[in-house]
Order: C-alpha cells, then structure tokens, then sequence
C-alpha cells in the first residue's frame, strides 16, 4: 500500500512540474511566445511558423459583352452576351465555373440561348527558389454541352491550360498556352439548294503573350496579342489583339474591362465586355 502512495505522488509531481498554458508543446518555462494559437504551429521557443487554418474565398462576376461574331455560329453578326462566372480561392488553389447567355441578329434571323458551361481547377506555383518572380498555373476542365446545337452533336469538350506570369516591380510579362479537346462530332447534311455539306470539328491549340503594368495599388492594365484554331476545319485561325483593365473599387468590389480588335476574317471586328465583381 505505501508502495502505492509513494507512485501516485511521484506522478502527481511529474504532472505539477510540467506546465503547457497555451498547448502548443512547448513548456512554459521555456515558452518565448505564450497564448500562441492552438490553430498555429510553433518552432522550439512556442513561436508561431504558420497557422493550420486556411482562408476559403469566393467572388461572383457578372457582365455584358458584344461582338460582331458569333464563334459557335461561325457567322458575322451582332451578337450580345450576358455572362456569369464564380471563382472558389483556397490558397494556391482555385475553381472556376462560367456561363453565359447570347442573343446574336445577323440581318436574316435572330438566335439566343446558352453557350457552352465551363468547370475548371487551377493550382499555382509560385516563390520558386530558382525563380523568385515568375509564377507558374496549371489548370485543367470540361466543357460541358449547354449550347443547343442545331444538329444535336454538341458533346463535352476537355482543355488543359498552362500560364507563366513573371514579375518586374510593376510590370508583369505573361504567356499562356491552352490545348481543348473538342468532343462534337462531325455531322454531314443537305442545305436548302440541295447541296451535301459537311461540318468536320478539330481539336484546338491557343495561346496568348503579353505585358501589364499596375498604375496604383487599384489599378492594372494590360495589352496582348492571342491566337487560336477554331474548331471548325475548314475556318482560319481566330486572331486578335486586346486591351484590358482591373480596377479596385473597393476590398469587396471590383471592376474588369476589354477590348478586343480582330486580326483575322474568322474573328469579330470590334469585341469590348464589362463585368463586375464582388470578392468575398
């Protein structure tokens, strides 16, 4: 019995001797950095490295665009767009959906509807060591059939992305490259004059190059020069230069604006969207 008492106290002095307030590991004795979080991870003096609790953020955009090409009809006219577009940040992470709505009148027939809906993750690489100021994104998504395809052939579209950002002070130099999938299939038919015709879709290569400069903390324009197939065989590539700013209206509210001009027969002469954002 005494045998007993003697360990029971010998534990009771081993629980006093160690005192841990702020149960990062570290005692108290030797703790440099007490009431640490219990969300952080703490060094050998009970200081915070980092916090194990991840900030989720979202933003919703939407805006209104015009063009005088309609891609999906592969047709000259007027063309209005609504779009709307939600983007998930989890550190280096992000998600991003996106649709949109047009209404186009060619002259002869007006149409509307939905174009095509976006899914697509994107993970970034950043602070290398063996390149501090150039950021490296890779993403990849599905293109899911929500156009009204007048052949009924519209299929889900895959497209994997790569963007390079390396910065200069102010000044940003970017590059992107993006390969798409394209899933419709080729469809035969006879139009009204009683012609065979044919519509064969290819796979599409794009890519962009550019530069952009942040004028003030709120402020950040920037001009490129873009290139794509168009999933159409028979149709020449889409060719453009733009123009586009982002301005901060507030830590909430953002605002973005384009401007895009047509190099090629297959690109709309004149393109300028709008949107507004709201970060949360």
């Amino acid at each position: 019995m005494k045998r007993i008492l003697l360990l029971s106290f010998a534990a009771t002095l081993t629980l006093f001797a160690y005192s841990d307030m702020d149960m990062d590991g570290v005692d108290d004795s030797v703790d440099k950095c007490p009431n640490t979080p219990i969300t952080d991870i703490v060094d050998a003096n009970g200081c915070s490295i980092k916090s194990v609790i991840t900030e989720n953020h979202f933003d919703l955009i939407l805006g209104l665009a015009y063009s005088q090409y309609n891609y999906r009809l592969n047709d000259e006219s007027d063309t209005w767009t609504t779009t709307a577009q939600v983007d998930y940040y989890r550190n280096d992470f992000s998600m991003q959906l996106s649709t949109s709505w047009y209404r186009t009148d060619s002259g002869d027939y007006d149409d509307s509807g939905m174009n095509d809906t976006t899914l697509a993750a994107y993970y970034r690489f950043n602070q290398m060591a063996w390149a501090p100021n150039l950021t490296v994104q890779l993403g990849a998504g599905v293109i899911f059939p929500t156009y009204n395809a007048q052949f009924d052939n519209n299929n889900a579209d895959y497209m994997g992305v790569v963007n390079l950002n390396y910065d200069i002070d102010k000044t940003t130099l970017f590059g992107s490259y993006s390969y798409t999938y394209i899933g419709d299939d080729d469809v035969s038919y006879t139009d009204a004059a009683g012609n065979p015709q044919r519509i064969e879709y290819q796979n599409v290569n794009a890519y962009s190059l550019g530069a952009g400069y942040h004028f003030t903390p709120t402020f950040y324009a920037s001009a490129s020069y873009y290139r794509s197939d168009s999933i159409y065989k028979s149709v020449e590539d889409i060719e453009s230069l733009s123009l586009y700013g982002f301005y901060s209206i507030d830590a909430h509210w953002f605002l973005t604006g384009s401007y895009a001009y047509g190099l090629s027969d297959s690109t709309s002469d004149h393109y300028a969207a709008l949107r507004l954002g709201y970060y949360f």
